[in-house]
């Protein structure tokens, strides 16, 4: 499968009214603030796209202001755990509130990682080789004893993350065994889990994927270059840290394949309307897959909204369409 431009979807009229969306953003996550300049973008994306649309937080507040002012559909710019776990998506599913995104289980699925990577090996992809384990293993079992199997299992270098979350919060390299013990600690910070990846060498792609009604297909992959070799939390944020490439500097065939990848992975967790893939391309040619997050970041500097302009469409227009189809099947 090739990179595909999302299609004019026929199957969704335009409203007699202006469309009403209420998009989350927010929430009580290390991700709030990320959250909210991604809500942010979008109220003012779908604004100039013809929508009404309203920022709203997580809390208290938000289910009885549905109840009192339905929305036609919901957009979910939340991260972390809030808006990527499942939980709130299947609160919303008990409202009977209709949201762009994938269902609550699927979430469920993409947000524990190593689940997630179990799943798409299983179908096929490849993906690092990896362990994860809890806190308590090492506590049980002696740290040292535990991350020398790791290290004799996996070799070095070695990525250390959270078994799940976003942003890459707690993301770190390891290069050096005596280095490992405090990177666990750090992320450990994160979650409970910690997941343990061998580290490939390699260009970073973000592989977007949005379904507009005539199944899910991959936008212009997006290339990471992070000046400090690895795309942490400060190579995100930090303005100048990061250079992006898109389309990527790749060659067509590594195209073609990293996006079959992401449009598999889309399929083998169950999402819906859209995602994005991360996956690293060696230097023989062969697409990794990393992770995969139901909520992308959509702000100015995110790599899903590059993903959009790069295939010559509106983002507004784009999550229009998206809102308008959740808010037809939803009648």
């Amino acid at each position: 499968m090739s990179e595909t431009a999302p299609a004019a979807d026929p199957a969704v009229a335009a409203p007699s009214h202006p469309l009403r969306a209420v998009v989350l953003a927010g929430g009580l996550t290390f991700e709030r603030e990320v959250s909210l300049s991604s809500g942010t973008q979008v109220v003012e994306e779908l604004t100039r796209a013809g929508l009404d649309a309203e920022l709203r937080d997580a809390d208290a507040e938000l289910l009885p202001g549905l109840a009192a002012v339905p929305a036609d559909a919901v957009f979910i710019a939340l991260h972390g755990a809030t808006g990527e776990d499942g939980a709130l998506r299947a609160v919303l599913d008990l409202a009977g509130v209709p949201y762009v995104g994938s269902p609550a289980a699927a979430c469920r699925l993409a947000w524990d990682k190593p689940a997630a990577k179990s799943v798409v090996r299983s179908a096929g992809v490849t993906t690092p080789d990896w362990v994860a384990l809890p806190h308590s293993t090492f506590r049980e079992l002696g740290a040292g004893a535990v991350l020398d199997l790791m290290v004799a299992r996996l070799g070095l270098p070695l990525m250390v993350k959270p078994a799940s979350g976003g942003s890459a919060l707690g993301v770190q390299k390891v290069s050096r065994v005596e280095d490992l013990p405090a990177a666990m600690v750090s992320c450990f910070a994160y979650g409970d889990t910690v997941m343990v990846e061998r580290y490939v060498e390699g260009v970073e792609l973000a592989l977007a994927v949005v379904d507009l009604g005539d199944g899910p297909q991959a936008l212009p992959a997006v290339e990471i270059e992070p000046a400090s070799g690895v795309f942490d939390y400060t190579s995100r944020y930090t303005p100048g840290l990061t250079e992006y490439h898109s389309p990527a500097r790749v060659s067509d065939e590594v195209v073609g394949r990293a996006a079959a990848l992401a449009v598999q992975v889309h399929e083998a967790l169950g999402l819906a309307d859209l995602s994005r893939t991360d996956a690293i391309v060696t230097p023989d040619g062969e697409v990794h897959f990393l992770e995969v997050n139901v909520s992308p970041g959509l702000t100015e500097t995110s790599m899903f909204p590059m993903a959009v302009e790069a295939a010559g469409h509106e983002l507004g227009d784009v999550l229009a369409r998206l809102l308008a189809r959740r808010a037809e099947i939803a009648r």
